[in-house]
């Protein structure tokens, strides 16, 4: 068992292109979005969610990185739009907004290509 991985302290593999030369890594982790929800009692709370994208595609990586302050702001809006939808006490939908993520995805980047890769959704 390799414990370095299980604490996040190993980097995994990058991946190659096609042609061979220097790795690239086809994965751009975004800063954590975060949002309000009204918690039982009525108290307030935050649902964070983590995300990243994975782009095989070297030219649509590129727009990936060059978008992310667009793509943080379509997450953030999605996010915040699913915990206001968010019951007190119930857990988030996470099939639905994985969707809704990957949709404001391709929205931003106009065209499929780039895929959503969703972290840990936790609710406090």
């Amino acid at each position: 068992m390799d414990r370095r991985a299980l604490l996040g302290l190993k980097t995994p593999p990058l991946r190659t292109g096609g042609g061979g030369g220097a790795p690239q890594a086809s994965y751009l982790r975004l800063p954590t979005i975060t949002a309000n929800v009204i918690r039982p009692g009525g108290r307030r709370g935050v649902m964070t969610v983590e995300t990243g994208v994975d782009t095989a595609d070297a030219a649509l990586r590129a727009r990936v990185a060059q978008s992310a302050p667009r793509l943080r702001a379509a997450y953030a809006a999605v996010v915040q739009q699913s915990a206001n939808a968010l019951l007190p006490g119930t857990p988030p939908d996470v099939e639905h907004l994985v969707a809704q993520l990957q949709a404001a995805t391709n929205t931003v980047m106009g065209r499929a290509g780039a895929r959503l890769l969703i972290g840990t959704v936790m609710v406090v």
